[in-house]
């Protein structure tokens, strides 16, 4: 009996013993997931799905919503057929490469070019396909005419990289292409083929197979494949996939969750692909993790949830299907949806993150801890580029040909979550020569002053801008074409990389070279602009008038210091693209990085504008598990201040008691309040922010040290005002300085 075969019978016996044993799965949290679906459905993200959880053989499925709205209703049905679009990578294409490498057909670490003499670039192997680590960019061009099958791989097999193979993770549909094309090449058979003969029917996937526009579907009819947008059904959704006839390597493939089920299944199992192909394989100069086909921890990976562990892999699908697979707890999801239809308005990203968690919930013996991740879950269902991308998507073209310096820290990654480190210093034309690293470091882990360094990975040398100097000296930038600022700001006046910025644009003015900036958007929305403007002297925590939460990207503080300071720079600004100025970061859909050892959460950067002004006058929670989501003191009763605040606008407060480690009152047990943000848009964190101050003053008048709050509030009146206790938020009217910049494209000004 094979491997399959003996795990095909566990899983019965457990489905028997499950129906008289203790249940799989938490009835509280299957409502939940249902909820989820539904609330999806409502909101007009989806028109349906279907579900499929598997946990040691027992199993949770069922049916959601319509298959079709348009021109008629049709309800859902779990044997519904689906256009999977990039889930073929995972299930076709990869399993097929790895049944030739197991063959000893194809070699991983192989250049493609063996297999494709054709190929543009010799250095790219079938692991930097696997991977996405070829560094070609994401698709041939569909603006000009073209079709067939051969012209498309014709095209494929021109591409050239944007960056050194092996260096960054682009995700990219040519890798995938260029994969079917060598099953097909060493296989001798068309990639529709060999997966049918090879994977498909092997694993019992009978309602699986890629839809040829010539030869029909195979295992089903029309009247069960869900449709797609502009009245697609049964021909490919993706474009490229659909100009080569049906079949690419990246997509085409059509299935239902039963049969997507059979595949997870036998890849929890072991024994039908070689055991590397779920490994993490991405090469050790790429940051993002990737196995050979499948995600492990991208900024795609928003199905994994917030607890299945790393090591944990899946998929995701453009029409709206997706998968995860954890082999430490023997479980995989499954959900399919056409979330394209009718208008290709649709969106699962929110869904994806929250079933997985969901799914994770309702295991009965599970057994999670909450994953911190390298790079946050993209949760919006937006297409915002950060200036990274922008830059990428150009080509590099602002840079090319120049020696650049790069003042950045963990939080320069671009939406993949590719460090901009990586993407400079494999971008061709351009040199990265020196690196510059802002308060908390070039890794944001020092909570101290920093020191010059060599950055192991990158291999290059590291000026510290936050120990003895706070600019770059005209040594450093003397064999420099440009410097280049790639750093995300919170919105915040006292939050020190935006000093940072302004002192190094006045050393490039200074150095006579030019000044990039990378520009990102405000993480708390650009629309609202709140607090005093700084009055007095400038310095590092306050370096130039304009209010306490600005509602500005860099690149627009950019702009604002050159013009205001006068800085005779060379400026370039490489703006943000896609993004509404309402929005919040994970609501842009860019990830979300911890911004420094305090700033753990976009609720915390949400709060900090307020919160922060209180730090040196009370804790506000540093060497506590969630800073700057909590404040108080020894002498503070939580109840009784939140009874005197009363309602506070889209926070609400719950009194606790903790003990910091740091900081203000550190090791002192504290009594005070936990913030927990209920409405972004209602959210005026500095107004927070003083009202406590202001009930502190009245409630504890000869305890709270309202003096200490002056270094960063910087405003006299208002400093009186909480004194009394009499603090009201004035009508809003923006601070000319805080109006928002608007930009249509990459410029340059001097």
């Amino acid at each position: 009996m094979g491997r399959v075969a003996r795990h095909a019978l566990v899983v019965g016996l457990a489905l028997l013993l499950a129906a008289c044993g203790r249940p799989a799965f938490r009835e509280g949290k299957l409502r939940e997931i249902d909820a989820a679906v539904a609330q999806a459905i409502a909101a007009k993200k989806i028109p349906g799905g279907v579900l499929r959880i598997e946990h040691r053989g027992r199993v949770y499925h069922r049916a959601y919503g319509n298959r079709s709205l348009v021109p008629r209703v049709e309800p859902m049905t779990e044997d519904t057929v689906f256009d999977a679009a990039s889930l073929t990578k995972a299930v076709a294409t990869a399993p097929s490469i790895w049944l030739l490498v197991a063959r000893g057909k194809v070699a991983l670490d192989a250049p493609a070019a063996t297999y494709l003499p054709e190929l543009a670039d010799r250095r790219i192997t079938i692991r930097h396909l696997l991977t996405h680590s070829s560094g070609l960019r994401p698709d041939v061009d569909l603006d000009v005419e073209w079709s067939g099958y051969e012209e498309g791989v014709r095209r494929a097999l021109a591409e050239t990289p944007r960056n050194a193979p092996g260096a960054v993770f682009r995700y990219s549909d040519i890798n995938f292409i260029l994969l079917g094309e060598i099953v097909r090449r060493v296989s001798a058979q068309p990639l529709d083929v060999f997966a049918r003969d090879n994977v498909f029917l092997p694993l019992g996937m009978r309602d699986t197979g890629f839809r040829r526009i010539d030869t029909g579907f195979p295992g089903g009819t029309v009247a069960r494949i869900a449709p797609t947008e502009h009245g697609l059904r049964g021909t490919v959704h993706d474009p490229t996939a659909r100009r080569m006839g049906g079949v690419a390597g990246h997509a085409g493939m059509f299935t239902t969750a039963a049969d997507l089920a059979r595949f997870a299944r036998a890849v929890l199992a072991g024994g039908t692909f070689p055991r590397q192909m779920t490994e993490v394989l991405s090469p050790a100069a790429v940051a993002v993790k990737r196995a050979g086909g499948f995600d492990v921890d991208s900024g795609y990976a928003r199905p994994r949830g917030d607890l299945f562990p790393f090591g944990s892999f899946g998929h995701t699908g453009w029409t709206g299907g997706f998968f995860w697979i954890d082999p430490t707890s023997d479980t995989f999801y499954v959900f399919l949806s056409n979330r394209v239809h009718p208008d290709g308005k649709g969106s699962v990203i929110a869904l994806q993150h929250r079933l997985g968690t969901l799914v994770a919930e309702s295991l009965v013996d599970g057994s999670f801890e909450r994953q911190r991740r390298r790079v946050g879950f993209v949760l919006g269902g937006a297409d915002a580029q950060n200036g990274i991308d922008v830059l990428a998507a150009s080509g590099y073209r602002a840079l090319q040909g120049m020696k650049v310096g790069l003042i950045t820290n963990q939080t320069g990654i671009d939406r993949a979550g590719n460090p901009t480190i990586d993407l400079l210093r494999s971008a061709p034309g351009v040199q990265l020569v020196a690196l510059f690293s802002p308060e908390h470091g070039i890794r944001g882990r020092a909570d101290e002053a920093v020191a010059d360094d060599l950055d192991a990975i990158a291999g290059l040398p590291v000026y510290s801008l936050y120990g003895e100097r706070r600019q770059p000296s005209r040594e450093q930038l003397a064999n420099l074409d440009a410097l280049v600022f790639d750093v995300q700001d919170i919105g915040a006046r006292f939050y020190t990389y935006i000093s940072t910025m302004g002192l190094a644009m006045e050393a490039a003015a200074q150095a006579g070279i030019r000044f990039v900036v990378l520009d990102r958007v405000d993480p708390i929305g650009g629309e609202v602009v709140e607090g005093p403007t700084l009055e007095g002297p400038t310095d590092f925590i306050g370096w130039h008038p304009m209010p306490v939460r600005h509602g500005k990207t860099v690149g627009e503080l950019a702009e604002l210091f050159r013009r205001e300071r006068g800085i005779d720079v060379e400026l370039t600004v490489i703006p943000v693209k896609g993004w509404k100025r309402e929005q919040w970061q994970n609501e842009a859909g860019l990830p979300w990085v911890d911004t420094s050892p305090n700033i753990r959460s976009l609720d915390a950067a949400g709060l900090y504008p307020g919160l922060g002004l209180l730090e040196r006058a009370a804790s506000v929670g540093r060497g506590t598990p969630t800073p700057f989501e909590v404040v108080g003191a020894p002498y503070v009763d939580g109840a009784r201040l939140a009874r005197e605040l009363g309602p506070l606008p889209g926070v609400r407060v719950e009194a606790v008691r903790f003990t910091p480690t740091a900081s203000t009152h550190a090791n002192e047990a504290c009594g005070g309040l936990r913030l927990t943000i209920t409405d972004r848009r209602a959210l005026r964190s500095v107004e927070v922010g003083l009202r406590i101050a202001a009930a502190l003053a009245r409630l504890y008048p000869g305890q709270f040290p309202v003096d200490a709050m002056q270094p960063l509030l910087r405003h006299r009146t208002t400093l009186e005002l909480v004194r009394a206790g009499r603090w009201r938020p004035p009508a809003p009217a923006p601070h000319p300085a805080a109006r928002p910049l608007r930009y249509d494209g990459p410029r340059g000004s001097s």
